[in-house]
């Protein structure tokens, strides 16, 4: 894991503090009211968009924001364009305005790392989060160098990856999202010509499922930085991934094919439990976790960093923004996307 020496160092010209284990933080000088945070924001703007190409990551701690509202103003000013949250997969409560709670998933339930939206043909390039209330033990936002974890993938299971792709297989029915919530529509028509356009293949199980299978780069270069990246949902959505007891009982109840989430190899291929469990060690050693404080931000670049979440006990509210769009075919997919499955 590539580190820097703990303390305070001027970095682009902002006193960025770097300790190992931990995303680089910055805190900010004492400003008195949110108009005040947003002229700061703006006359730095380009000096922590240039940090962010460096370590992927940056938390900003001691703004004068307390509300939704307040995480919007400030959003505005570090994004130039929002992005759309496509192809939902995971339960989230929506605030107004583009502004969305991380996720709302159980508190014992740790969240793997994960690159937002890695398998859509477009994606958030910066992730926005932000601290309104922090819970009282865990619950740290993680993050992590893709850049370092695909050096630490295995070489022959990186080589696979790099030349096959990832496949994701979905299945929307009584235990996972349903469609028309990850879809935004009850219109099946749409959602069919939403999956030909977007490389999707699809399959209507029942009266009410559906089944969807496409295949992504499991690496992509950052259009910026030309840096080389792992960049997919592989181990997250693994059913390795899943607690020995869940799957078991999962896997029985849906059968074959019905797990909300499965990824395999870009052949369609199933991922040997113990190649998930070497990806998820790479995971492991790049994770970097900061203690949430009321009022933190923390930028994320979605194509360097992938971010998750530890368990927690307590009330916790962390809120996320999405913004500066980026299209995959101006990040030099290792693979060309395409459809598998009966339509598409």
């Amino acid at each position: 894991m590539t580190t820097a020496l703990p303390g305070p160092m001027e970095t682009a010209g902002l006193p960025i503090q770097y300790a190992v284990g931990k995303p680089p933080l910055l805190h900010c000088p004492p400003l008195a009211d949110l108009d005040a945070a947003v002229d700061w924001l703006e006359q730095n703007r380009e000096r922590l968009r240039a940090q962010l190409l460096r370590s992927g990551c940056l938390m900003l701690r001691g703004l004068p924001a307390a509300d939704a509202a307040d995480f919007a103003a400030l959003r505005d000013v570090l994004f130039q364009e929002r992005a759309a949250y496509q192809e939902k997969a995971t339960p989230r409560s929506d605030f107004g305005d583009d502004i969305y709670s991380s996720t709302d998933l159980p508190p014992a339930q740790p969240i793997m790392l994960h690159n937002e939206n890695s398998y859509t043909l477009d994606f958030p390039g910066l992730l926005l989060f932000f601290c309104a209330q922090a819970p009282e033990e865990g619950g740290a936002t993680t993050v992590g160098d893709m850049r370092e974890a695909l050096r630490l993938v295995p070489a022959q299971l990186r080589r696979r990856f790099e030349t096959q792709g990832w496949m994701l297989e979905r299945s929307y029915s009584v235990f996972g999202m349903p469609w028309e919530k990850a879809f935004g529509t009850s219109d099946r028509a749409e959602v069919e010509e939403y999956c030909q356009k977007r490389r999707i293949g699809w399959s209507w199980t029942g009266e009410e499922g559906l089944q969807t299978v496409q295949r992504r780069a499991a690496t992509i270069v950052h259009p910026v930085t030309g840096e080389q990246v792992w960049f997919n949902h592989v181990a997250f959505w693994n059913s390795w991934s899943l607690d020995e007891d869940v799957r078991e009982v999962l896997t029985e109840a849906a059968g074959d094919g019905g797990l909300p989430f499965e990824t395999r190899f870009g052949d369609g291929s199933p991922i040997r439990a113990e190649e998930a469990e070497a990806l998820r060690r790479a995971y492991e050693a790049v994770t970097m976790r900061e203690t949430w404080q009321r009022g933190d931000l923390l930028l994320v670049d979605n194509i360097l960093c992938a971010h998750g979440r530890d368990a927690f006990r307590g009330d916790r509210k962390i809120l996320v923004a999405m913004g500066e769009p980026v299209s995959l075919k101006d990040c030099s997919p290792s693979v060309s996307p395409s459809a598998v499955g009966i339509h598409g």
